[in-house]
């Protein structure tokens, strides 16, 4: 494997991102580490070395983007790939979620990812060569979850623009993949890394008890081992060939065989009124 391959990651001071430096840098690759505060890098992985760059990034900010991709290829002389993993929970039912709460979890779950690949594409192309992971969830290819409505729709965002994005770079040599994962064992249903509607309503009960399940009995039970996912993501970026997508985890298999089964069968029920509009 070509451990002189360049990873740049983003939200990599915790969660699923803090797995991927740990092991990248374990097994010799340079890593490019973001996170709002680098002292969380310091914190989390340890201090700069050869191999290690830690970067200060507001997600949101184009300008802060880029200069974390301008500092890198600086430092190690290119970018072979990207993971844009940084994002955060929302639980709330379409109700109660404000406009100004919605927006915040597209700014970072959506846009942040899009600053990245905005920023970092004149670099993979100009090299003919490149490999985009963007960190969707299985909640992006089905949104049956009471509460979770704009997070899964930040995620459903995320699952089609990274289509998007394999059909245009493909003729530059860029691969791009969008990873579906189950429940991993993070701290992503911690405080901090989830947040909930300021103004909730007392009605919506199954949205509350999805709510109470998440941070309650699933939280630090997740069947999934982080650095797994670590290791295979590496094997995925050193393969010649790459999927479009990702799925990790048994539980994330299960719901989207779930969820093809449930199109076939909307799509076969309804058949006759679909096919009823032509000419």
């Amino acid at each position: 494997m070509s451990t002189q391959k360049v990873w740049f990651i983003t939200g990599a001071s915790k969660g699923l991102g803090l797995s991927f430096v740990k092991t990248l840098l374990t097994q010799g690759y340079r890593v490019a580490a973001t996170s709002r505060k680098v002292e969380d890098l310091h914190n989390s992985i340890g201090s700069t070395s050869e191999n290690f760059l830690p970067l200060s990034v507001d997600i949101k900010d184009e300008n802060s983007v880029g200069a974390a991709i301008e500092a890198t290829v600086k430092h190690f002389g290119k970018l072979d790939v990207i993971v844009n993993n940084a994002g955060y929970g929302l639980i709330g039912s379409l109700e109660e979620i404000s406009d100004a709460e919605a927006r915040e979890n597209f700014n970072v779950n959506v846009f942040g990812s899009l600053n990245v690949i905005r920023k970092a594409m004149p670099y993979l192309r100009a090299q003919r060569s490149g490999h985009i992971f963007n960190i969707s969830s299985i909640g992006g290819l089905t949104g049956n979850f009471p509460g979770f409505g704009i997070y899964c729709a930040t995620k459903f965002a995320v699952n089609g623009f990274t289509e998007a994005l394999a059909a245009e770079s493909s003729e530059f040599g860029i691969k791009a993949t969008v990873v579906e994962p189950g429940y991993f064992r993070t701290n992503f249903l911690s405080a901090g890394s989830i947040t909930t509607p300021k103004n909730e309503i007392a009605d919506y009960k199954a949205a509350r008890e999805v709510q109470r399940l998440h941070q309650e009995e699933i939280d630090g039970n997740q069947a999934n081992d982080p650095d797994k996912a670590a290791i295979a993501l590496i094997k995925v970026a050193e393969a010649e060939t790459a999927p479009l997508h990702l799925l990790l985890g048994n539980d994330a298999k299960g719901l989207a065989f779930e969820k093809l089964a449930s199109l076939e069968a909307n799509f076969k029920e309804w058949d006759a009124i679909t096919v009823s509009t032509a000419f």
